[in-house]
């Protein structure tokens, strides 16, 4: 079974909702960026039905170069996690 590419995406939104796929792909392009936008001001993004996007921070560690072994340090960084809401949960399992 193989998943959905974002072209499928948009023609089945456009499809099922009656607009046209040009619409369909703007209204993605601005959940996007609305999403990275609020993510980036407030730290979190809920998308109803789905679940949170939450920004995270990743502490400085230490690690392995694979080719020699050597330890070397991996810097602190920010990254974004999707918790994925109860509704979800329950409706696929």
């Amino acid at each position: 079974m193989s998943r959905m590419t974002q072209t499928e995406i948009i023609n089945h939104l456009a499809d099922k909702t009656g607009i046209k796929k040009t619409e369909a792909k703007e209204f993605f392009n601005a959940l996007a960026g609305l999403a990275a936008g609020e993510v980036k001001k407030n730290g979190e993004f809920t998308l109803p039905g789905f679940g949170k996007l939450v920004k995270a921070t990743r502490r400085e560690r230490e690690g392995r170069n694979p080719a020699t072994g050597a330890v070397i340090k991996i810097p602190a960084k920010t990254t974004v996690k999707f918790k994925v809401g109860k509704a979800m949960k329950d409706s696929i399992g």
